[in-house]
């Protein structure tokens, strides 16, 4: 079989053709960024390294993940942070498989149309999974498939009900697609029994498009959000934000109140990184110090906790999100 290039069509095992790294080359002028701030950068800096992916834990994470026929957003997603957490002996699941209906102008995961495959072991699979880890906490995320009638909710539902039949005391967090701002779809994810409801914003809302694909919205994913806390106040909240992509300061604190207003609990803030040359330039690194001020602008406004910093990720130690701590992570020493 031959090597499928970042941007080229190929036929995936299911049938169905679909895009590597889901942009192809040289897309229009008009998807690429609009006003930057500055010039790209060319390099990047020292407090953007990352721990390769080797050891004996990162070994047996990934063997998990092969036996049992899962995806994660960790490969899939070119995630820096895939040797540290693997070698954690974490990991955050892909559902519904590793091709995606949308094509985000910031994502390395495929795109394609699936035309309506699921993996009706998949559910159970992850169970055995998280069971095999161990974990007392889970992400479970997904890729956009609106191929199907309810975006992929109930599939959803089933994993998390799956997870709690064998591991009741197990956490979940429901990292999940925007359902087209299908409420009821929210809604039966939320009924599964997550403890954390999360939809990513990604960038404010003038750069929302060319970052995000035209089907995704910044009111859309605010909508899901609020409807979320309003059904299970409960269940905590919580979204991720990319700097870098040209936002400015203004934009920031004004997305920051948007999400207050939302009723939005957990906030992550990360640097944006280009993870083929058909993505998005990165405009500018955002420092260490920067984060930092980022994130006492956020708890300032009322977020339970904001995990801010180069190379934090929507996922990323997930399970310290209550500590109150940043994670664990001093920018400080980081440099910048």
């Amino acid at each position: 079989m031959r090597e499928v290039k970042s941007g080229q069509k190929y036929t995936t095992p299911q049938g169905f053709t679909a895009i590597k790294d889901g942009i192809k080359p040289g897309m229009p002028a008009e998807t690429q960024q609009a006003t930057p701030v500055q010039s790209a950068p060319a390099r990047k800096p020292s407090w953007l390294r990352a721990r390769l992916g080797s050891g004996a834990g990162f070994t047996a994470v990934k063997q998990i993940v092969r036996d049992h026929r899962l995806s994660t957003v960790c490969e899939e997603a070119k995630c820096p942070n895939i040797g540290e957490c693997w070698n954690a002996g974490t990991a955050t699941i892909m559902l519904m498989g590793a091709v995606c209906t949308r094509a985000c102008r910031f994502c390395a995961v495929d795109t394609g149309n699936p035309r309506g495959w699921l993996d009706p072991e998949e559910p159970e699979n992850v169970a055995r999974s998280v069971e095999l880890m161990g974990l007392k906490y889970v992400v479970l995320t997904s890729v956009n498939r609106d191929d199907l009638p309810d975006g992929g909710a109930s599939h959803y539902a089933a994993a998390v009900r799956a997870i709690k039949r064998r591991r009741p005391d197990t956490a979940v967090e429901a990292l999940t697609p925007d359902f087209q701002g299908v409420l009821e779809d929210v809604e039966t994810v939320l009924d599964a029994g997550v403890e954390v409801f999360a939809q990513n914003v990604e960038t404010v809302a003038r750069l929302t498009h060319p970052v995000r694909d035209p089907r995704a919205g910044y009111q859309q994913t605010l909508s899901v959000l609020r409807h979320a806390k309003a059904y299970r106040p409960a269940v905590l909240t919580k979204t991720s934000l990319m700097l870098g992509l040209g936002e400015t300061d203004a934009e920031v604190s004004a997305t920051l109140a948007d999400l207050r207003d939302a009723a939005v609990d957990l906030l992550t803030l990360g640097q944006y990184l280009r993870p083929t040359a058909n993505h998005l330039p990165i405009e500018r690194f955002v420092t260490p110090a920067e984060f930092d001020r980022y994130r006492a602008q956020a708890l300032d406004l009322g977020f339970i906790e904001c995990v801010s910093g180069p190379l934090v990720r929507s996922s990323y130690r997930a399970e310290q999100a209550l500590a109150r701590n940043n994670a664990g992570l001093d920018n400080r020493r980081l440099g910048g």
